[in-house]
């Protein structure tokens, strides 16, 4: 497992520490989606450059309003991508797009088709994170839409099965972490949404995650050192965001995946599933969801604290990682921003009473009412 002690920021001023960070999308500033309807206006004048600028300023701001709340790893907001499934089909070979459906509301998406051999042509995110990475001040997270989520969400018209289709994006998915890692990335985070609709297919998921660490090394795959031989570099950490399902159809088998953290939505039924995790014992890090992002109402910082305190059932504090319990952009970004500060001035205060030893983490928490 990696030392996600090389996040901790220098002159942290606890003895204990809980990694803190927002699981990818966040609220977009309607000028850039006002951009990106210009840029795919043919005759509207607003070319390459004039989106790249629109992108890169709300990938700035999105960036410094992270930090400005406090995580200590902060992702970009993903001021630049579309719905999660639809972006990177639009960046692989073997893709049509026969129109858009609805998934929920008014809301659609460009649903894609695969029609032949999926292929990796050009870095997807590379440029992404490089700008993000020169801006920020703190670590940078990379998430990523995972194979088997593509795979599932989309037209298969040209494999014999989704579980053929998914291993083949993995192989891709593996291709980009190396380009990722050698660009500098050390933080990646795979989204699988599907594993939560058709938990029965969880081996599937944990082959793609094979074949997606598979001999990812620091240097490339040409040069460089790495701390394991057939793996990911220790170096790197690996984590898995899945939304809310019935996670006792997919533990213990979460043990066996080749991640490092294992990011979950409980708040989204106030902790009744934390139990899940208790036994057998709880292998990777927990990734613990402690603040709603369907909800605009910002958590109290005692509240978020008692939620805190729910993930030292699973884990101790040296393995729990405190985020939202999913992406934040459907709420409007003062809600986003309140819910994002409270939640590190509760993990700052839980690690100060941790100091103080006034937690046991031995002892079963409360769930806050």
């Amino acid at each position: 497992m990696t030392d996600r002690e090389q996040f901790r920021p220098e002159n942290h001023p606890n003895d204990h520490f809980l990694l803190t960070t927002v699981v990818g999308s966040y609220k977009k500033p309607k000028w850039v989606d006002r951009a990106r309807e210009l840029w795919e206006e043919p005759d509207s004048g607003f070319d390459d450059d004039n989106w790249q600028e629109a992108a890169d300023d709300a990938a700035r701001l999105i960036t410094g309003e992270h930090e400005r709340a406090g995580l200590d790893v902060v992702v970009d907001g993903e001021m630049r991508r579309t719905e999660m499934v639809e972006y990177f089909a639009h960046r692989i070979d073997g893709y049509e797009f026969p129109g858009r459906v609805k998934v929920w509301g008014h809301n659609t998406f460009d649903k894609p088709a695969v029609v032949d051999d999926v292929a990796y042509d050009e870095p997807w995110l590379v440029d992404e994170f490089e700008f993000t990475d020169s801006v920020a001040e703190r670590p940078v997270k990379v998430p990523i839409t995972g194979p088997y989520t593509i795979a599932r969400f989309s037209f298969n018209e040209h494999y014999d099965d989704y579980e053929e289709y998914a291993y083949a994006l993995a192989d891709l998915v593996n291709t980009e972490i190396e380009n990722l890692v050698d660009a500098g990335a050390r933080y990646i985070q795979i989204d699988e949404p599907a594993l939560a609709m058709t938990p029965d297919d969880h081996a599937v998921v944990g082959e793609c995650l094979e074949r997606i660490v598979d001999d990812i090394s620091v240097g490339g795959a040409n040069g460089g050192s790495s701390d394991a031989s057939d793996g990911v570099s220790e170096e790197v950490r690996v984590g898995l965001h899945v939304c809310y399902g019935d996670y006792s159809r997919i533990y213990p088998e979460v043990n066996d995946y080749p991640i490092d953290e294992f990011d979950v939505e409980l708040f989204n039924d106030d902790y009744q599933q934390i139990d899940v995790f208790a036994d057998p014992e709880f292998e990777p890090d927990l990734a613990l969801g402690v603040v709603d992002a369907h909800h605009a109402e910002v958590e109290s910082v005692e509240q978020i604290k008692q939620n805190i305190l729910e993930g030292f059932k699973v884990v101790p504090p040296e393995k729990l990682t405190i985020s939202p319990d999913c992406g934040l952009k459907l709420l409007p970004r003062e809600a986003a921003y309140g819910k994002m500060e409270n939640m590190v001035r509760a993990a700052r205060e839980i690690e100060r009473e941790l100091d103080a030893g006034e937690i046991d983490v031995g002892l079963a928490a409360p769930s806050a009412d």
